[in-house]
């Protein structure tokens, strides 16, 4: 039987008057479910109910919390399988690519769980005698979270558990594209112990859901990943607000991949290849700028298309496949138009960029690369978010960086070489907030931090014991003796 779902809403779920479908990319003709649209009334309740729970769970003790999270925890990673199944149905990754997700977002509630029993403070000596300085961390309140429909288990995790953990509320709204993994998450999170009100999953469209938080005065926090114009414009009705709103804002890259003259070419095209192309290069750390020197180069993109042509591009379930279908019928426009722009710009589709059949009707593109390109064309400048990416020529390791970091983001970097001294001062000097050394671009930790800089992230890090910094707000209290 089709799934027709429901919003979690002051510990109750709840229909909605409005649902819409979710379709399977690798099998346009399968429907998955269909989920909530939720009005801004259903918002609004949810918000309520979070406000109405946040004085009790910020004053929750962290074994409570740790509990709560840690059976999110060991839920997820149980039914890894299963959830890693309809991640891959509805998104488009791989089934291993999907089963690996999961884990890593059942990791992320682990990791918090222990969190919850180390949040520390400081007992300091004033300068004046007898007085003592107490310096404390409390939740921020109610906290939205908008994510995106490239990792509809991580992201959510990643924002879900700091927020948990640290005693604050959530409303969740996940991408419309991908709907099915937030609410499976969020029936594990339901039945997890979390008081009613803590945790509210409202799925709708961002024009509505989205402005509503965005909007509220009783939301004290926005955390967002999702694209650069919409998180600029968070960013302005957050600032705006009264009171204003916390921001965290993840908001994508175009990510330089440097092979140099000395790299071991085949750490250096695996490297590419992963990076650029898995999932389908939906990812914000995706290496769509390969820079590559001249000793090299050659050998490098006839060895990297090589690579690609043992490709397998089709449905996301079936064993051996390495790329999935693109996510959906707009982004797969999208990244048609851009190979139609390289083309225009005077850049040689070197490989791939083509529509394939199946044995179901899909969204199938075949990995495209680009050689001949320069640094100034858009399809060096301007984030993709597909299979698509373009070698860029340069003499030397100097050149290579400079063009590294001639862009207006700032989010992941690599580099292939097998000289120390390049890896050093590459490490120090490329503008990203993440660097990677013979390995790809995508694919991090979930205990360390997240997040760039420039144009790629606003607000503190997320992951980690750095997610501590958004979530929480600092006190300091003064006592005379």
């Amino acid at each position: 039987m089709t799934l027709h779902a429901r919003n979690f809403i002051a510990g109750e779920w709840v229909a909605a008057s409005d649902l819409a479908p979710d379709v399977n990319p690798s099998n346009t003709a399968e429907i998955i479910g269909h989920f909530p649209r939720a009005t801004k009334a259903d918002t609004e309740k949810a918000i309520a109910a979070a406000r109405a729970a946040a004085p009790a769970w910020g004053r929750s003790t962290p074994q409570e919390r740790h509990d709560v999270l840690r059976r999110i925890s060991d839920e997820i990673l149980a039914r890894k399988d299963e959830l890693g199944a309809i991640l891959s149905r509805e998104e488009g990754k791989t089934l291993p690519e999907g089963i690996g997700e999961v884990v890593r977002a059942g990791q992320i509630f682990g990791f918090f769980a222990g969190e919850a029993l180390r949040l520390s403070g400081e007992l300091l000596g004033s300068v004046r005698p007898g007085v003592g300085v107490e310096i404390t961390r409390e939740p921020v309140g109610v906290v939205g979270l908008i994510t995106p429909w490239n990792f509809p288990a991580a992201i959510p995790s990643w924002k879900i558990a700091p927020a948990l953990c640290y005693g604050n509320t959530v409303i969740i709204k996940p991408a419309d594209l991908v709907p099915a993994t937030a609410h499976a998450i969020g029936e594990i999170i339901a039945r997890s112990g979390v008081p009613a009100g803590v945790f509210n999953l409202v799925m709708g469209r961002g024009s509505v859901v989205g402005e509503t938080l965005l909007t509220s005065p009783d939301v004290d926090a926005i955390s967002f990943t999702g694209s650069v114009s919409t998180g600029r414009k968070i960013a302005a009705t957050c600032i705006a607000a009264s009171p204003m709103k916390k921001i965290q804002l993840e908001m994508g890259g175009k990510n330089p991949f440097v092979v140099l003259d000395d790299a071991d070419l085949k750490v250096a095209v695996e490297a590419c290849a992963n990076g650029a192309f898995f999932s389908t290069g939906q990812r914000c750390t995706a290496s769509s700028r390969l820079i590559v020197t001249d000793g090299i180069h050659d050998a490098f993109v006839e060895a990297l298309v090589e690579r690609l042509k043992g490709l397998k591009v089709d449905d996301a379930m079936k064993a051996g496949t390495h790329i999935g279908p693109v996510v959906d019928q707009s982004q797969l426009d999208q990244d048609l138009s851009y190979i139609k722009i390289g083309r225009d710009e005077g850049a040689t589709l070197a490989y791939g960029g083509e529509l394939v059949s199946r044995d179901a009707p899909g969204f199938y593109l075949t990995p495209a690369l680009f050689t001949g390109a320069t640094n100034e064309m858009r399809i060096s400048r301007e984030e993709i978010f597909g299979p698509v990416a373009a070698v860029v020529r340069v003499k030397d390791y100097e050149e290579a960086l400079a063009a590294a970091n001639d862009t207006e983001f700032g989010l992941s970097a690599g580099i292939a070489t097998t000289s120390l001294k390049h890896a050093t001062h590459f490490k120090r000097n490329v503008q990203a907030g993440m660097v990677m050394v013979n390995l790809p671009t995508a694919g991090v930790d979930y205990h360390v931090p997240f997040g760039g800089r420039k144009g790629s992230s606003y607000g503190p890090r997320e992951q980690g014991r750095y997610a501590v910094e958004f979530y929480t707000t600092v006190k300091t209290a003064y006592t005379l003796a």
